[in-house]
């Protein structure tokens, strides 16, 4: 086991262990620190694909308990329900699997796994509190020192974050870390905003047969997607039975012997107080940068984030960070593709490539409930707001026949696009199988694409693609089906 490295990474989330193996390919030597058991970091452990498969579980037990509609014989869809223990033993064992690859693409490229806590120390120095036997052979509570030659590369992440007067005691008032580890669907459940998590969540426990309330400060669902969406969205929710309270406020939550009692002020300013068996707060995360020694070495910070600039660079040379720990001093995205896209970028750029700053703009936004949300690029209100002559066109999923097939009609492609020149400024995408949808939506984007240039592209019949095309059409007034 080496003491010098050209790079040393401080997380192995889906930046730091996607910068690790680029790295490692382009012929630099790295050693990455983590702390936990597994590699893979929030999106594989906890976030996105354990989150991803209780969705599935959902959309199995929706078609099995519909079993006489789909011509399923031998199965009483009634008596179906949902086997939580079952559940959590095929996710784990697929996540299991995911990370136990990521650790094997570790060994294939040469890259050195030390398990413990890293410190900055200065002079591109770490040192490690080591928890447990490594590959660096050291003893739980041990000190391992190490140097990077080129860069630290700091991509600790970010970790849920509650809000003043919320006491979170992950038992009954909890954090999606819990709630992907529920050994029980709950009765009743309260979830606080309406992001990605919150929605998502709203999703798989009303499919498993919890009454489920969403409460969201602002006056929308998913407030950050185009308005368009966030109406069918709620209309959606409300047609399944999810309670929406949107323009609502938890001034306090308390757990008791059996429910949790919540003070809500509705959005006519009444206060009204709820009980529910469980509070999953949902209101966002902060940046993971306790004990890393980030303001000891004198790194620039902002509300608990590190400063970087386009290319990652923090004030202090050789220092760079990435992904949800980071801040460029605007809006930046805590998602587990930007994280890898900037590891790449990261990782060639200290291996002396010449790369280009990521265009933010062109980042695809995936949310996934029932029905899935993909979108990229401006909302019809920022398009207008920019000063742009927008024209807009949509197409429901229902005018198509493979969502007939699918028996997944709700929803629609709406493109926004600005008159003068064409082009197409964002896609908006609420239906089956919007977040591979809007990929092609992410394409046209970052190549300059027109809505010309979509209506003349053939879209396979029958699929749910067609939709896109459709929208093209519509929003040149001549959509063939609508």
């Amino acid at each position: 086991m080496a003491n010098e490295y050209d790079v040393v990474v401080i997380g192995a989330g889906t930046g730091g262990y996607v910068a690790a193996i680029r790295a490692a390919q382009l012929g630099l030597t790295v050693a990455v620190v983590e702390k936990q058991t597994a590699l893979g970091g929030t999106c594989l452990i906890w976030g996105c694909i354990p989150t991803k498969a209780l969705l599935e579980h959902a959309h199995a037990l929706k078609v099995a308990q519909a079993a006489k509609e789909w011509g399923l014989a031998g199965i009483d869809g009634a008596a179906v329900t949902i086997d939580m223990p079952a559940v959590h033993a095929r996710k784990d064992k697929m996540i299991a699997g995911l990370t136990g690859g990521i650790e094997m693409l570790f060994k294939k490229n040469k890259i050195d796994w030390i398990k413990g806590t890293a410190r900055l120390t200065g002079g591109l120095g770490v040192e490690i509190t080591l928890n447990g036997p490594s590959t660096a052979s050291g003893q739980a509570g041990g000190k391992q020192s190490i140097t990077a030659t080129k860069e630290i590369i700091v991509a600790t992440g970010s970790a849920p974050r509650s809000v003043p007067g919320i006491d979170v005691d992950r038992k009954q008032i909890i954090f999606s870390d819990e709630a992907i580890r529920l050994p029980a669907v709950p009765k009743s459940i309260a979830i606080m905003g309406s992001g990605a998590v919150g929605v998502e969540f709203a999703s798989v426990f009303k499919s498993y047969g919890s009454e489920v309330t969403v409460i969201e400060l602002l006056p929308r669902l998913v407030p950050g997607e185009d308005e368009a969406v966030s109406a069918e969205l709620e209309r959606v929710f409300k047609k399944k039975g999810i309670k929406v309270m949107t323009g609502a406020r938890v001034t306090a939550a308390k757990a008791g012997a059996k429910a949790v009692d919540i003070d809500v002020q509705g959005a006519d300013g009444k206060p009204q107080k709820l009980s529910f068996e469980l509070l999953l707060v949902a209101t966002g995360r902060g940046p993971v940068t306790e004990g890393l020694g980030a303001e000891q070495l004198g790194l620039k910070m902002d509300r608990g984030y590190i400063v970087v600039d386009q290319m990652f660079r923090t004030n202090v040379r050789g220092v760079s960070a990435i992904g949800d720990v980071i801040t460029m001093g605007g809006p930046h995205y805590q998602l587990a593709h930007v994280s890898s896209m900037e590891g790449i970028v990261l990782a060639e750029r200290i291996a002396g490539h010449q790369v280009q700053p990521i265009n933010y703009d062109h980042v695809p936004r995936c949310t996934y409930t029932e029905p899935e949300i993909g979108s990229v690029g401006m909302t019809e209100a920022q398009a207008s707001a920019q000063g742009h002559d927008v024209r807009v066109g949509t197409f429901p999923f229902r005018a198509l026949a493979r969502a007939r097939m699918a028996g997944e009609t709700d929803g629609f492609v709406k493109i926004v696009a600005e008159k003068k020149y064409d082009e197409i400024l964002g896609v908006h995408i609420i239906g089956p199988r919007a977040t591979e949808l809007v990929a092609e939506a992410v394409m046209a984007l970052r190549m300059e694409v027109t809505v010309e240039e979509l209506v003349k592209t053939i879209h396979a019949h029958p699929t749910m693609s067609e939709a896109v095309g459709e929208a093209a059409h519509a929003a040149h007034g001549a959509a063939i089906h609508l």
